[in-house]
């Protein structure tokens, strides 16, 4: 039995704002919520600062070794989840184009999917980081969605997912926040 709730985020181009209006209101229900938001380690302070004035909820910036319980948390590096009970995630010494990388924090997530009910949420965004761990998560029995071309900035991330996984939900960004709401509430 799944005895614990997590939601995964991957987002770039545009990410911010869409990040912004999925979240905006949504109360603490204990359910930890990863962020994988592609951007320079040098304004991710700066990202996390403003995102935790307008969010309902503590917005923590994974920087080292932290457990997971109710909050928000935005990796400033690649950073992947680990095996473990209680629900933990560490930055990586990985090497990528992308920072933080997608793809990594979403593969690390089938290693707790045994244990835990995962959501798992591609946002808009440029290129293919994403796009494999979600197929990866989805396999592993994960709820997964991606941000459909009406509503994302940038359709590629997406797009790709989809490519990969044809039974993958594309949904509108108001519809993903309905999705969210409804996996954060029922128990």
């Amino acid at each position: 039995m799944k005895t614990s709730k997590l939601v995964l985020i991957g987002a770039s181009t545009g990410g911010p704002g869409h990040l912004n209006k999925l979240l905006r209101g949504i109360p603490n229900q204990g359910i930890p919520i990863v962020i994988a938001q592609h951007m320079n380690t040098v304004f991710i302070p700066y990202f996390v600062a403003q995102f935790g004035r307008e969010m309902n909820m503590e917005v923590i910036e994974i920087s080292q070794k932290q457990y997971l319980s109710g909050g928000i948390f935005i990796c400033d590096k690649t950073s992947a989840l680990m095996p473990e009970s209680p629900l933990a995630i560490a930055p990586q010494e990985i090497q990528s184009i992308y920072n933080p990388n997608i793809n990594v924090l979403f593969q690390s997530g089938v290693n707790v999917c045994s244990f835990t009910n995962i959501l798992a949420i591609l946002l808009t965004g440029i290129g293919d980081d994403g796009a494999q761990g979600l197929w990866e998560l989805y396999k592993a029995g994960a709820t997964c969605m991606a941000e459909s071309e009406a509503s994302a900035i940038v359709y590629g991330m997406p797009k790709k997912a989809k490519e990969i996984n044809p039974n993958l939900n594309i949904l509108h960004l108001d519809d993903i926040k309905a999705r969210l709401e409804r996996f954060l509430y029922v128990f």
